[in-house]
């Protein structure tokens, strides 16, 4: 069967994006956001063989392109999907069909995009089949937290950037219990860390 995972860029302790001069936890926004936290993507000279534009440190591209060889289906979260834009009717990755998660209705949905109202459960079956033999990633907080409740994930990738924000939007939401996982792998490059994590059950 197809893993379910995660992979996102975070500062050590744990943000997604910084907090703007007055306060504002804005995704894309802030003092220690995309620019920061992504510069890794840009910063070296191994071109991605997955994304146009991408250029990384050798051993990013490695990590990088073997992780978004494995997805077949991208399941991400209403509000990941409202500050990235809509991906412009697409997805987040090149090839794989987006299952967009939400409570309300999203008439901005296109044809290339899927809503899911039913719940996490539900969105990850139809991404599932949607991928086929590939992996399923998710995308965004909300429904990170809400998949490791419902043990449906297989293993957490952090791209971790050695940078402390203090504050911002975190990754991670509250859990009502922690939840245990094993080291797989550790690569070092230029400017990140890439920690793969397996989710013990």
């Amino acid at each position: 069967m197809s893993k379910v995972f995660t992979a996102h860029a975070v500062s050590v302790d744990g943000y997604i994006s910084g907090r703007t001069p007055d306060g504002d936890k804005e995704f894309g926004r802030g003092l220690g956001d995309a620019p920061m936290l992504f510069d890794w993507y840009f910063d070296g000279d191994t071109p991605s063989r997955m994304f146009d534009g991408f250029k990384l440190s050798e051993q990013s591209a490695q990590v990088f392109d073997a992780a978004a060889a494995r997805v077949g289906a991208v399941v991400s979260g209403r509000t990941t999907y409202e500050h990235s834009g809509h991906w412009g009717g697409g997805g987040p990755h090149p090839t794989a069909r987006l299952f967009v998660l939400s409570h309300r209705p999203a008439p901005e949905i296109s044809e290339r995009q899927t809503l899911v109202t039913t719940g996490i459960e539900d969105a990850i079956a139809a991404a599932r089949e949607a991928a086929g033999s590939k992996d399923v990633a998710l995308m965004g907080g909300g429904v990170l937290t809400s998949a490791l409740e419902a043990g449906l994930v297989d293993e957490v990738i952090l791209h971790q950037v050695p940078v402390l924000l203090g504050g911002g939007r975190s990754f991670f939401r509250e859990l009502p219990e922690h939840v245990d996982l094993r080291l797989l792998e550790a690569v070092q490059a230029p400017g990140v860390t890439h920690l793969r994590y397996e989710v013990v059950r």
